[in-house]
Protein backbone atom coordinates (compact mmCIF):
# COMPACT_ATOMS: atom_id res chain seq x y z
CA UNK A 1 0.00 0.00 0.00
CA UNK A 2 1.16 3.21 -0.91
CA UNK A 3 0.30 6.20 1.67
CA UNK A 4 1.25 8.88 -0.14
CA UNK A 5 -1.03 7.99 -2.73
CA UNK A 6 -3.81 7.40 -0.73
CA UNK A 7 -3.89 10.88 1.29
CA UNK A 8 -3.86 12.64 -2.39
CA UNK A 9 -6.69 10.40 -2.83
CA UNK A 10 -8.62 11.12 0.30
CA UNK A 11 -8.24 15.06 0.17
CA UNK A 12 -8.95 14.64 -3.85
CA UNK A 13 -12.54 13.79 -2.00
CA UNK A 14 -11.83 16.91 0.33
CA UNK A 15 -11.12 19.27 -2.35
CA UNK A 16 -13.97 17.89 -4.67
CA UNK A 17 -16.62 18.06 -2.12
CA UNK A 18 -15.89 21.95 -1.38
CA UNK A 19 -16.74 22.29 -5.47
CA UNK A 20 -20.32 21.11 -4.65
CA UNK A 21 -20.83 24.07 -2.00
CA UNK A 22 -19.53 26.93 -4.66
CA UNK A 23 -16.13 26.84 -3.60
CA UNK A 24 -13.83 28.22 -6.77
CA UNK A 25 -11.12 30.11 -5.33
CA UNK A 26 -8.19 28.42 -3.48
CA UNK A 27 -5.64 29.93 -1.63
CA UNK A 28 -2.05 28.07 -1.27
CA UNK A 29 0.94 28.43 0.92
CA UNK A 30 3.83 26.35 0.33
CA UNK A 31 4.75 23.81 2.92
CA UNK A 32 5.20 19.76 2.98
CA UNK A 33 2.75 18.30 4.97
CA UNK A 34 -0.09 19.95 2.92
CA UNK A 35 1.24 18.01 -0.11
CA UNK A 36 -2.07 16.07 -0.74
CA UNK A 37 -3.90 19.19 -0.22
CA UNK A 38 -2.61 20.86 -2.67
CA UNK A 39 -2.08 18.34 -5.59
CA UNK A 40 -5.10 17.81 -4.73
CA UNK A 41 -6.28 21.21 -5.54
CA UNK A 42 -3.75 21.63 -8.35
CA UNK A 43 -5.39 19.01 -10.24
CA UNK A 44 -9.06 19.88 -10.21
CA UNK A 45 -9.78 21.89 -13.10
CA UNK A 46 -12.66 23.62 -10.97
CA UNK A 47 -10.20 26.10 -9.42
CA UNK A 48 -9.00 29.37 -9.59
CA UNK A 49 -5.59 28.90 -7.49
CA UNK A 50 -4.38 32.00 -5.48
CA UNK A 51 -0.45 31.32 -4.13
CA UNK A 52 1.49 33.45 -1.20
CA UNK A 53 4.59 32.84 1.19
CA UNK A 54 2.70 34.92 3.80
CA UNK A 55 -0.18 32.63 5.68
CA UNK A 56 -1.36 35.60 7.70
CA UNK A 57 -1.72 37.65 4.22
CA UNK A 58 -2.90 34.54 2.36
CA UNK A 59 -5.77 34.28 4.98
CA UNK A 60 -6.58 38.05 3.95
CA UNK A 61 -6.35 37.45 0.62
CA UNK A 62 -8.85 34.75 0.82
CA UNK A 63 -11.23 37.06 3.18
CA UNK A 64 -10.93 39.95 0.14
CA UNK A 65 -12.22 36.99 -2.59
CA UNK A 66 -14.80 35.79 -0.58
CA UNK A 67 -16.30 39.93 0.12
CA UNK A 68 -16.52 40.14 -3.22
CA UNK A 69 -18.17 36.72 -4.75
CA UNK A 70 -19.83 36.20 -2.19
CA UNK A 71 -18.78 32.54 -2.29
CA UNK A 72 -16.94 30.42 0.31
CA UNK A 73 -12.92 30.26 -0.06
CA UNK A 74 -10.73 27.84 0.46
CA UNK A 75 -7.16 28.39 2.29
CA UNK A 76 -4.62 25.18 2.22
CA UNK A 77 -1.43 26.05 4.87
CA UNK A 78 0.69 23.36 6.22
CA UNK A 79 1.37 22.16 9.98
CA UNK A 80 2.59 24.37 12.88
CA UNK A 81 2.66 27.99 13.46
CA UNK A 82 1.68 28.48 9.93
CA UNK A 83 -1.51 27.49 10.80
CA UNK A 84 -1.87 30.27 13.72
CA UNK A 85 -1.04 32.77 11.20
CA UNK A 86 -4.46 32.27 9.56
CA UNK A 87 -6.07 33.59 12.96
CA UNK A 88 -6.31 37.28 12.43
CA UNK A 89 -8.27 36.68 8.86
CA UNK A 90 -10.59 33.64 10.90
CA UNK A 91 -12.02 36.28 13.61
CA UNK A 92 -12.49 39.24 10.89
CA UNK A 93 -14.40 37.07 9.14
CA UNK A 94 -16.65 35.28 12.11
CA UNK A 95 -17.57 38.97 12.78
CA UNK A 96 -18.83 40.25 9.20
CA UNK A 97 -19.74 36.81 7.84
CA UNK A 98 -17.50 36.03 4.97
CA UNK A 99 -17.43 31.86 4.64
CA UNK A 100 -13.56 31.01 4.69
CA UNK A 101 -12.83 27.43 4.85
CA UNK A 102 -9.44 26.74 6.00
CA UNK A 103 -7.72 23.11 5.30
CA UNK A 104 -4.81 23.04 8.02
CA UNK A 105 -2.39 19.85 7.69
CA UNK A 106 -0.91 18.32 10.64
CA UNK A 107 0.93 16.15 12.08
CA UNK A 108 -0.82 12.15 12.64
CA UNK A 109 -1.40 11.67 16.31
CA UNK A 110 1.22 9.67 17.42
CA UNK A 111 3.15 12.90 16.60
CA UNK A 112 1.78 15.03 18.98
CA UNK A 113 2.69 16.12 22.45
CA UNK A 114 5.63 13.88 21.88
CA UNK A 115 8.52 16.45 21.16
CA UNK A 116 8.40 15.54 17.13
CA UNK A 117 9.06 18.24 14.91
CA UNK A 118 6.52 21.38 13.64
CA UNK A 119 3.84 19.63 15.31
CA UNK A 120 1.24 21.49 17.61
CA UNK A 121 -2.05 21.00 18.94
CA UNK A 122 -4.04 22.22 16.27
CA UNK A 123 -7.60 20.84 16.97
CA UNK A 124 -9.39 23.11 18.29
CA UNK A 125 -7.01 25.67 18.57
CA UNK A 126 -9.35 28.70 17.31
CA UNK A 127 -11.20 28.61 20.43
CA UNK A 128 -14.74 29.85 19.63
CA UNK A 129 -13.82 31.68 16.39
CA UNK A 130 -14.97 29.51 13.67
CA UNK A 131 -18.10 28.91 13.08
CA UNK A 132 -17.42 25.26 12.53
CA UNK A 133 -14.87 22.72 13.04
CA UNK A 134 -13.96 19.48 11.75
CA UNK A 135 -10.78 17.36 13.27
CA UNK A 136 -10.56 14.65 10.34
CA UNK A 137 -8.88 11.20 10.53
CA UNK A 138 -5.78 10.02 9.61
CA UNK A 139 -6.76 8.72 6.16
CA UNK A 140 -7.36 5.42 6.38
CA UNK A 141 -9.63 3.05 3.64
CA UNK A 142 -10.80 1.05 7.00
CA UNK A 143 -13.29 4.31 7.33
CA UNK A 144 -15.60 4.40 3.85
CA UNK A 145 -15.34 7.60 1.35
CA UNK A 146 -18.95 7.91 1.65
CA UNK A 147 -18.28 9.55 5.36
CA UNK A 148 -15.63 11.37 4.57
CA UNK A 149 -17.28 13.23 1.58
CA UNK A 150 -21.22 13.10 4.03
CA UNK A 151 -19.03 14.68 6.77
CA UNK A 152 -17.54 17.64 4.41
CA UNK A 153 -21.40 18.07 2.99
CA UNK A 154 -22.80 18.39 7.27
CA UNK A 155 -20.39 20.68 7.57
CA UNK A 156 -20.42 23.21 5.11
CA UNK A 157 -24.33 22.89 5.48
CA UNK A 158 -23.99 23.97 8.71
CA UNK A 159 -21.86 27.10 7.73
CA UNK A 160 -24.77 30.07 7.57
CA UNK A 161 -21.40 32.42 7.91
CA UNK A 162 -18.10 32.59 9.18
CA UNK A 163 -15.17 30.19 9.19
CA UNK A 164 -15.01 26.37 8.96
CA UNK A 165 -11.76 24.77 10.18
CA UNK A 166 -10.91 21.40 8.97
CA UNK A 167 -7.86 19.92 10.32
CA UNK A 168 -5.96 17.33 8.21
CA UNK A 169 -3.66 15.07 9.64
CA UNK A 170 -1.53 13.26 7.18
CA UNK A 171 1.30 10.67 7.60
CA UNK A 172 4.56 10.32 5.67
CA UNK A 173 5.44 9.73 2.73
CA UNK A 174 3.96 12.79 1.40
CA UNK A 175 5.36 12.08 -1.85
CA UNK A 176 5.29 9.60 -4.38
CA UNK A 177 3.96 8.47 -7.82
CA UNK A 178 0.41 7.47 -8.19
CA UNK A 179 -0.97 4.00 -8.32
CA UNK A 180 -3.72 2.31 -8.01
CA UNK A 181 -3.67 2.05 -3.74
CA UNK A 182 -7.02 3.75 -2.73
CA UNK A 183 -8.89 3.61 -6.27
CA UNK A 184 -11.77 1.36 -5.08
CA UNK A 185 -12.34 3.04 -2.04
CA UNK A 186 -12.64 6.31 -4.22
CA UNK A 187 -14.86 4.40 -6.90
CA UNK A 188 -17.37 3.32 -4.32
CA UNK A 189 -18.65 7.09 -4.50
CA UNK A 190 -19.85 6.37 -8.06
CA UNK A 191 -20.91 8.85 -10.06
CA UNK A 192 -20.74 11.67 -7.56
CA UNK A 193 -17.36 12.05 -9.24
CA UNK A 194 -19.49 13.27 -12.33
CA UNK A 195 -22.32 14.96 -10.64
CA UNK A 196 -22.38 18.50 -9.49
CA UNK A 197 -24.20 17.94 -6.40
CA UNK A 198 -23.35 17.41 -3.00
CA UNK A 199 -23.16 13.32 -1.80
CA UNK A 200 -25.24 14.83 1.12
CA UNK A 201 -27.77 17.96 0.59
CA UNK A 202 -28.95 19.60 3.82
CA UNK A 203 -31.35 22.13 3.99
CA UNK A 204 -31.13 24.85 6.54
CA UNK A 205 -33.33 27.70 6.92
CA UNK A 206 -32.32 30.31 9.58
CA UNK A 207 -34.25 33.80 7.71
CA UNK A 208 -36.33 35.36 9.89
CA UNK A 209 -40.43 35.85 8.64
CA UNK A 210 -41.98 38.67 7.36
CA UNK A 211 -43.47 41.20 10.60
CA UNK A 212 -47.06 40.68 10.47
CA UNK A 213 -47.23 44.23 12.15
CA UNK A 214 -45.05 45.97 9.14
CA UNK A 215 -47.93 47.44 8.22
CA UNK A 216 -48.54 49.35 11.57
CA UNK A 217 -45.14 50.71 12.36
CA UNK A 218 -44.63 51.75 8.91
CA UNK A 219 -47.00 54.39 9.56
CA UNK A 220 -45.18 55.88 12.24
CA UNK A 221 -42.02 58.16 12.22
CA UNK A 222 -38.88 56.17 12.05
CA UNK A 223 -35.57 56.41 11.39
CA UNK A 224 -33.07 53.81 9.28
CA UNK A 225 -29.75 53.47 10.15
CA UNK A 226 -27.69 51.34 7.69
CA UNK A 227 -25.11 49.96 8.16
CA UNK A 228 -22.53 47.05 6.43
CA UNK A 229 -24.11 46.08 2.98
CA UNK A 230 -23.59 45.56 -0.15
CA UNK A 231 -24.00 48.30 -3.04
CA UNK A 232 -26.99 46.81 -4.76
CA UNK A 233 -28.33 46.51 -1.28
CA UNK A 234 -27.46 50.34 -0.33
CA UNK A 235 -29.25 51.45 -3.45
CA UNK A 236 -32.32 49.78 -2.32
CA UNK A 237 -32.38 50.79 1.23
CA UNK A 238 -32.12 54.35 0.33
CA UNK A 239 -35.12 53.90 -1.72
CA UNK A 240 -36.53 52.22 0.81
CA UNK A 241 -36.11 54.84 3.30
CA UNK A 242 -37.65 57.64 0.82
CA UNK A 243 -40.58 56.20 0.38
CA UNK A 244 -41.30 56.25 4.00
CA UNK A 245 -40.16 59.47 4.54
CA UNK A 246 -37.74 58.60 7.14
CA UNK A 247 -34.50 60.55 7.95
CA UNK A 248 -31.51 57.44 6.60
CA UNK A 249 -27.97 57.83 8.50
CA UNK A 250 -25.79 55.88 6.27
CA UNK A 251 -22.76 54.73 7.22
CA UNK A 252 -19.49 54.73 5.09
CA UNK A 253 -20.13 51.00 4.46
CA UNK A 254 -23.99 51.44 3.61
CA UNK A 255 -23.43 52.39 0.05
CA UNK A 256 -26.61 54.17 0.56
CA UNK A 257 -25.44 57.39 -1.13
CA UNK A 258 -25.21 59.21 2.41
CA UNK A 259 -28.20 61.68 1.78
CA UNK A 260 -27.58 62.84 5.43
CA UNK A 261 -24.11 62.84 5.11
CA UNK A 262 -21.37 64.21 7.54
CA UNK A 263 -23.56 62.42 10.22
CA UNK A 264 -20.95 62.65 12.69
CA UNK A 265 -20.64 66.25 12.57
CA UNK A 266 -24.53 66.91 13.02
CA UNK A 267 -24.92 64.76 15.08
CA UNK A 268 -23.41 66.72 17.50
CA UNK A 269 -26.32 69.04 17.45
CA UNK A 270 -28.39 68.89 19.91
CA UNK A 271 -31.17 70.16 17.66
CA UNK A 272 -31.08 66.61 15.51
CA UNK A 273 -30.91 64.90 18.84
CA UNK A 274 -33.92 66.24 19.68
CA UNK A 275 -35.64 65.73 16.80
CA UNK A 276 -34.77 61.70 16.68
CA UNK A 277 -36.49 61.61 19.65
CA UNK A 278 -39.69 61.57 18.00
CA UNK A 279 -38.79 58.82 16.74
CA UNK A 280 -41.46 55.52 17.25
CA UNK A 281 -39.27 52.87 15.43
CA UNK A 282 -35.46 52.47 14.63
CA UNK A 283 -34.57 49.94 11.83
CA UNK A 284 -30.93 49.12 11.49
CA UNK A 285 -30.49 47.42 8.60
CA UNK A 286 -26.61 45.96 8.23
CA UNK A 287 -24.03 45.95 11.43
CA UNK A 288 -20.95 47.75 11.94
CA UNK A 289 -21.48 51.58 12.62
CA UNK A 290 -18.03 53.42 11.84
CA UNK A 291 -19.46 56.98 13.26
CA UNK A 292 -18.54 57.47 17.25
CA UNK A 293 -21.52 60.28 17.63
CA UNK A 294 -23.71 57.82 15.65
CA UNK A 295 -22.90 54.75 18.07
CA UNK A 296 -23.48 57.46 21.09
CA UNK A 297 -26.77 58.19 19.76
CA UNK A 298 -27.65 54.45 19.22
CA UNK A 299 -27.04 54.19 22.56
CA UNK A 300 -29.03 56.26 23.89
CA UNK A 301 -32.18 56.15 21.76
CA UNK A 302 -35.00 54.62 23.30
CA UNK A 303 -38.13 54.43 20.87
CA UNK A 304 -40.65 51.94 21.38
CA UNK A 305 -39.43 49.15 19.09
CA UNK A 306 -35.46 48.61 17.98
CA UNK A 307 -34.96 46.28 14.81
CA UNK A 308 -31.91 45.05 13.91
CA UNK A 309 -31.65 43.32 10.06
CA UNK A 310 -28.53 41.30 9.02
CA UNK A 311 -27.70 38.21 7.75
CA UNK A 312 -25.26 37.63 10.45
CA UNK A 313 -26.55 35.39 13.56
CA UNK A 314 -26.09 36.93 16.89
CA UNK A 315 -27.39 39.96 18.56
CA UNK A 316 -25.31 42.61 16.73
CA UNK A 317 -26.38 45.47 18.73
CA UNK A 318 -23.99 46.93 21.72
CA UNK A 319 -26.78 49.35 23.44
CA UNK A 320 -28.70 46.28 23.88
CA UNK A 321 -31.98 47.59 22.57
CA UNK A 322 -35.65 46.00 23.42
CA UNK A 323 -36.93 45.06 20.30
CA UNK A 324 -36.15 42.87 17.22
CA UNK A 325 -33.08 40.63 15.75
CA UNK A 326 -34.37 39.37 12.56
CA UNK A 327 -31.86 37.20 10.60
CA UNK A 328 -32.50 37.72 7.13
CA UNK A 329 -30.64 38.92 3.63
CA UNK A 330 -31.34 42.62 3.67
CA UNK A 331 -32.63 42.70 -0.13
CA UNK A 332 -35.43 39.99 0.93
CA UNK A 333 -36.74 41.62 3.98
CA UNK A 334 -36.85 44.70 2.40
CA UNK A 335 -39.03 43.02 -0.63
CA UNK A 336 -40.95 41.29 2.34
CA UNK A 337 -41.64 44.65 3.94
CA UNK A 338 -42.63 46.96 1.48
CA UNK A 339 -42.62 50.74 1.75
CA UNK A 340 -45.76 52.99 1.87
CA UNK A 341 -45.41 56.22 0.42
CA UNK A 342 -45.37 59.22 3.45
CA UNK A 343 -43.72 62.39 4.18
CA UNK A 344 -40.66 63.19 5.74
CA UNK A 345 -41.66 64.07 9.11
CA UNK A 346 -38.01 65.50 10.04
CA UNK A 347 -37.40 68.87 9.28
CA UNK A 348 -34.31 70.10 11.13
CA UNK A 349 -31.78 67.45 10.21
CA UNK A 350 -31.81 67.76 6.75
CA UNK A 351 -30.96 71.29 6.83
CA UNK A 352 -28.27 70.61 9.90
CA UNK A 353 -26.39 68.27 7.34
CA UNK A 354 -26.61 70.55 4.47
CA UNK A 355 -24.73 73.06 6.81
CA UNK A 356 -22.48 70.33 7.89
CA UNK A 357 -21.86 69.93 4.21
CA UNK A 358 -21.28 73.44 3.57
CA UNK A 359 -18.82 73.78 6.35
CA UNK A 360 -16.50 70.90 4.97
CA UNK A 361 -16.58 71.53 1.22
CA UNK A 362 -15.56 75.27 2.54
CA UNK A 363 -12.74 74.02 3.88
CA UNK A 364 -11.43 71.03 0.87
CA UNK A 365 -8.64 73.33 -0.73
CA UNK A 366 -6.17 72.76 1.75
CA UNK A 367 -4.03 69.87 2.39
CA UNK A 368 -4.34 67.43 5.01
CA UNK A 369 -5.93 63.76 5.45
CA UNK A 370 -9.14 64.98 6.43
CA UNK A 371 -9.19 67.24 2.88
CA UNK A 372 -8.07 64.01 1.49
CA UNK A 373 -11.15 61.88 2.93
CA UNK A 374 -13.41 64.54 2.09
CA UNK A 375 -12.17 64.77 -1.93
CA UNK A 376 -11.77 61.38 -1.68
CA UNK A 377 -15.05 60.69 -4.25
CA UNK A 378 -13.05 63.13 -6.80
CA UNK A 379 -10.55 60.33 -7.01
CA UNK A 380 -12.62 56.88 -7.13
CA UNK A 381 -12.11 54.89 -10.57
CA UNK A 382 -15.41 54.60 -13.03
CA UNK A 383 -17.07 51.37 -12.26
CA UNK A 384 -14.80 50.56 -10.18
CA UNK A 385 -14.48 50.23 -6.58
CA UNK A 386 -13.05 51.47 -3.02
CA UNK A 387 -11.03 49.74 -0.23
CA UNK A 388 -11.06 51.77 3.08
CA UNK A 389 -8.80 50.91 5.72
CA UNK A 390 -9.07 50.75 9.78
CA UNK A 391 -8.70 53.75 12.53
CA UNK A 392 -8.58 56.97 11.49
CA UNK A 393 -9.06 56.62 7.92
CA UNK A 394 -12.10 55.64 7.60
CA UNK A 395 -13.70 57.07 10.29
CA UNK A 396 -12.51 60.53 8.35
CA UNK A 397 -14.46 59.20 5.20
CA UNK A 398 -17.47 58.40 7.12
CA UNK A 399 -17.47 61.54 8.80
CA UNK A 400 -16.57 64.08 6.01
CA UNK A 401 -17.57 62.77 2.79
CA UNK A 402 -20.43 61.77 0.68
CA UNK A 403 -19.75 58.43 -1.47
CA UNK A 404 -22.10 57.34 -4.75
CA UNK A 405 -24.96 55.35 -3.88
CA UNK A 406 -24.44 51.49 -5.29
CA UNK A 407 -20.75 52.19 -5.51
CA UNK A 408 -18.85 49.15 -3.99
CA UNK A 409 -17.20 50.05 -0.59
CA UNK A 410 -15.15 47.26 0.94
CA UNK A 411 -13.21 47.57 4.46
CA UNK A 412 -12.50 45.13 7.75
CA UNK A 413 -14.77 46.27 10.15
CA UNK A 414 -15.62 43.51 12.19
CA UNK A 415 -12.46 43.25 14.57
CA UNK A 416 -11.48 46.33 12.77
CA UNK A 417 -7.69 45.65 13.39
CA UNK A 418 -4.95 47.37 11.37
CA UNK A 419 -3.24 43.76 10.10
CA UNK A 420 -3.81 42.33 6.58
CA UNK A 421 -5.08 44.77 5.12
CA UNK A 422 -3.55 45.43 2.02
CA UNK A 423 -3.85 41.33 1.18
CA UNK A 424 -7.68 42.13 1.70
CA UNK A 425 -7.72 44.48 -0.67
CA UNK A 426 -5.71 42.36 -3.23
CA UNK A 427 -8.08 39.72 -2.63
CA UNK A 428 -10.84 42.25 -3.49
CA UNK A 429 -9.48 43.33 -6.84
CA UNK A 430 -8.41 39.91 -7.67
CA UNK A 431 -12.19 38.39 -7.54
CA UNK A 432 -14.13 41.76 -8.77
CA UNK A 433 -11.21 42.14 -11.20
CA UNK A 434 -12.49 45.76 -11.49
CA UNK A 435 -10.25 49.47 -11.08
CA UNK A 436 -9.49 49.58 -7.29
CA UNK A 437 -8.94 52.37 -4.83
CA UNK A 438 -7.71 51.34 -1.63
CA UNK A 439 -6.55 53.98 1.40
CA UNK A 440 -4.78 52.61 4.31
CA UNK A 441 -2.90 54.09 7.30
CA UNK A 442 1.11 54.25 7.41
CA UNK A 443 1.22 51.30 10.30
CA UNK A 444 -1.21 49.79 8.32
CA UNK A 445 0.84 49.46 5.07
CA UNK A 446 3.89 48.50 7.37
CA UNK A 447 1.78 45.87 8.77
CA UNK A 448 1.12 43.94 5.59
CA UNK A 449 4.29 44.95 3.71
CA UNK A 450 4.64 41.41 2.45
CA UNK A 451 1.46 41.70 0.10
CA UNK A 452 2.83 44.18 -2.32
CA UNK A 453 3.98 40.84 -3.39
CA UNK A 454 0.16 40.34 -4.07
CA UNK A 455 -0.38 43.37 -6.42
CA UNK A 456 2.42 42.85 -8.93
CA UNK A 457 -0.08 41.11 -11.04
CA UNK A 458 -3.41 42.80 -11.28
CA UNK A 459 -5.84 42.44 -13.99
CA UNK A 460 -6.98 46.41 -13.78
CA UNK A 461 -5.35 49.68 -12.00
CA UNK A 462 -4.98 49.27 -8.59
CA UNK A 463 -4.06 52.45 -6.76
CA UNK A 464 -2.76 52.55 -3.32
CA UNK A 465 -2.86 55.76 -1.11
CA UNK A 466 -1.01 55.67 2.09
Amino acid sequence: MSVSAFNRRWAAVILEALTRHGVRHVCIAPGSRSTPLTLAAAENPAFIHHTHFDERGLGHLALGLAKVSQQPVAVIVTSGTAVANLYPALIEAGLTGEKLILLTADRPPELIDCGANQAIRQAGMFASHPSQTLSLPRPTQDIPARWLVSTIDNALAMLHAGALHINCPFAEPLYGDMNDTGLVWQQRLGDWWQDEKPWLREARRLESDKQRDWFFWRQKRGVVVAGRMSAEEGKKVAQWAQTLGWPLIGDVLSQTGQPLPCADLWLGNAKAVTELQQAQIVVQLGSSLTGKRLLQWQATCEPEEYWVIDNIEGRLDPAHHRGRRLVAKIADWLEMHPAEKRKPWCVEIPRLAELAWQRVVAQRDTFGEAQLAHRIRDYLPEQGQLFVGNSLVVRLIDALSQLPAGYPVYSNRGASGIDGLLSTAAGVQRASAKSTLAIVGDLSALYDLNALALLRQVSAPFVLIV
